[in-house]
């Protein structure tokens, strides 16, 4: 059975220097491009690209819609189903365009990977973030083991995450020197922390209480007096695995290395919610529940701004539409107190107090006021 086309591999090469060198994609943006071409060469038998025909769009489409994840058997996402045929469109736009091709292929050919409208709007559509309280994280904080190291930067992993709000992948790539602890902040230097966007800017302890920024303070400390890392150590290391007596490969500790990836971190993440009996709640979950306590503790635009800034964004909005969403608990709530005037709750603001408070900060944001 065919598995590739020399034609192809070089085309495809060209292709994703483009995207890489030109465009600037990320490693990831480039893997999930060269996934989406390689489901459409899968499809056609790895067919020369020379020989592409509007018909194989369209049959492409169909076949996409009908399969199933790997793992979980359940059909493909519209998101996944979007992605993966814009990638295509934008791929044989590019080739379009290139010696060889200019003659078998026109830019509209690519047209037919196109999705309807009513399936770009369900890829598109909002659905509510479900991001954990403070009070479960708490509760997940405290029945927590300690007994271990492992156990006890675990512990200080989620502690870190809600006292900062870094993205995980960020996490991952942070070393010692990162963070000061006695100023309570987080220098997220793109040179050398994954940051998204590779944006590099200053993250501030945030108000979630002096016992979960003890947990990470105990934790550098510990790394730094006891263990005698440097700076350039990870914060978060890896899990050291070695031979155990058993003679099977165990974890004995943390290693003087960095995680290649976030996903030991997720892990970490779920296995300690399912201890607390919690449902589990995402690294990336913890910025919404940040959002969420800085519309509840700001009083003002310049405030909300600063903390806005400080989960990295850099306007307001991003943050109001990408983690503000209000709950359906409180939509209920807000809902009920207007069809009875008499029971609104005191701390439900006002139509004009919120959309003044939005347009200030906007301003803010943009160097207006």
């Amino acid at each position: 059975m065919k598995t590739h086309d020399a034609y192809n591999e070089r085309i495809k090469r060209r292709y994703l220097t483009f995207l890489k060198e030109a465009k600037r994609f990320s490693e990831k943006s480039l893997d999930g491009v060269a996934k989406a071409i390689h489901r459409f060469e899968s499809y056609t038998k790895f067919r020369d690209f020379r020989q592409f025909h509007i018909r194989q769009a369209v049959a492409f489409k169909a076949d996409l819609a009908e399969q199933r994840h790997a793992k979980t058997r359940a059909p493909l996402s519209k998101a996944t189903l979007l992605s993966t045929l814009n990638a295509l469109k934008a791929f044989f736009q590019w080739l379009a365009g290139q010696p060889g091709h200019k003659s078998r292929l026109k830019y509209a050919d690519a047209e037919y990977f196109n999705v309807s409208k009513k399936e770009m709007r369900i890829a598109r559509a909002r659905r509510e973030q479900r991001a954990p309280t403070l009070e479960q994280i708490r509760h997940v904080l405290a029945v927590m083991p300690t007994g271990s190291e492992i156990d006890r930067r675990n512990q200080a992993l989620i502690a870190f995450t809600l006292l900062t709000g870094a993205r995980d992948g960020a996490i991952a790539s942070l070393k010692l020197k990162h963070i000061d602890v006695a100023e309570g902040k987080l220098d997220q230097d793109a040179r050398e922390v994954n940051t998204k966007f590779s944006k590099t800017f200053t993250t501030y302890f945030f108000p979630v209480g002096h016992d979960v920024r003890a947990i990470v303070a105990q934790w550098v400390k510990y790394l730094l007096t006891e263990k005698l890392w440097g700076g350039d150590d990870p914060l978060f290391p890896a899990t050291q695995i070695t031979l155990g007596d058993t003679r099977k490969f165990e974890a004995s500790g943390v290693a003087r290395a960095h995680w290649s990836n976030a996903g030991p971190i997720r892990a970490i993440f779920r296995e300690a919610f399912e201890r607390a009996g919690i449902p589990y709640a995402n690294p990336h979950s913890f910025r919404a529940t940040l959002a969420g306590l800085g519309e509840k503790l700001c009083k003002s635009p310049e405030e909300f701004k600063a903390w806005s800034q400080n989960l990295g964004h850099e306007g307001v909005l991003t943050t109001f539409t990408s983690y503000g969403e209000v709950s359906r608990e409180r939509q209920a709530r807000i809902i009920s107190s207007l069809n009875n005037p008499e029971e609104r709750d005191s701390d439900l603001p006002g139509v004009e107090k919120v959309l003044e408070a939005a347009l200030a900060a906007t301003r803010l944001s943009r160097g207006q006021i």
